[in-house]
């Protein structure tokens, strides 16, 4: 009988610590089948944060460094000058990235480290129990925004894609989401792109992949899911931000 789907050699056959329904284990698959379709693994390290995927580490079978909270592009920045002949990507959540990591997200892309940043943007601290993120929408309701996210004290939500593309280092910025199977291919392209710019040597290259969190949104799967179309796409968009790479997916 002939194999259609497997799991990909760069994914560990172990249970993950996710809450069910949770998108990271989806991101997780499409980052190990751009390993295993472009034959990284003895090459690559990934980068784990603090956060929901602070285990990371345990899922993936290629090396893997554990980062202060927030350090995570620092450290793969040490990794990739010491050893530039190897892959390497770190995987963040949006507080993880935008908050605590904002310094080093921002230097390291705008020095065109040759790095692959995976973002996960769920808009919502997910590992601590749910307080407001830089990434939570205007009026989302939080453990620490109960009446909702007043922009007049919190300010506006960060767009990481908009804002990194701006910056002369960075060579490819998406912005994708894994709510249905046509969007989980265009976001395994995307993400398959981002190591091959590494690869290419072009420079610093992000992937942000909109997500859900159902525990702590207090919705089911299907219901987190909606509730990210509904309201997530609209204030963060899908597509190209940056691409300075000339070729294709």
């Amino acid at each position: 009988m002939a194999v259609v789907f497997e799991r990909p050699k760069a994914l560990l056959d172990v249970p993950t610590h996710y809450c069910p329904g949770c998108t990271h284990g989806i991101i997780h698959r499409l980052v190990a089948e751009a390993i295993d379709a472009l034959g990284v693994e003895d090459r690559a390290v990934g980068v784990a944060p603090v956060g929901c995927a602070v285990m990371a580490y345990d899922y993936f079978a290629c090396d893997m460094v554990e980062a202060a909270h927030g350090r995570a592009p620092a450290v793969a920045t040490g990794l990739k000058r010491s050893l530039p002949d190897n892959v390497i990507f770190t995987y963040q959540g949006d507080g993880d990235l935008a908050a605590i990591g904002t310094a080093e997200t921002v230097h390291s892309a705008t020095r065109g480290e040759n790095i692959t940043v995976i973002f996960v943007n769920n808009a919502i601290y997910g590992m601590t129990g749910g307080q407001m993120a830089p990434t939570s929408l205007p009026g989302q309701v939080t453990q620490t925004t109960p009446y909702g996210r007043d922009v007049k004290t919190a300010g506006y939500p960060v767009r990481v894609c908009e804002m990194l593309s701006t910056l002369s280092g960075v060579a490819y910025a998406e912005r994708v989401t894994v709510d249905t199977p046509a969007h989980v291919r265009q976001a395994g392209a995307a993400i398959k792109k981002a190591f091959q710019t590494q690869i290419d040597k072009k420079g610093f290259s992000i992937v942000e992949v909109v997500s859900s969190c159902p525990t702590n949104w207090g919705l089911t799967p299907a219901e987190a899911l909606q509730w990210l179309r509904d309201n997530m796409l609209p204030y963060y968009p899908l597509g190209v931000y940056k691409d300075t790479t000339g070729g294709d997916k």
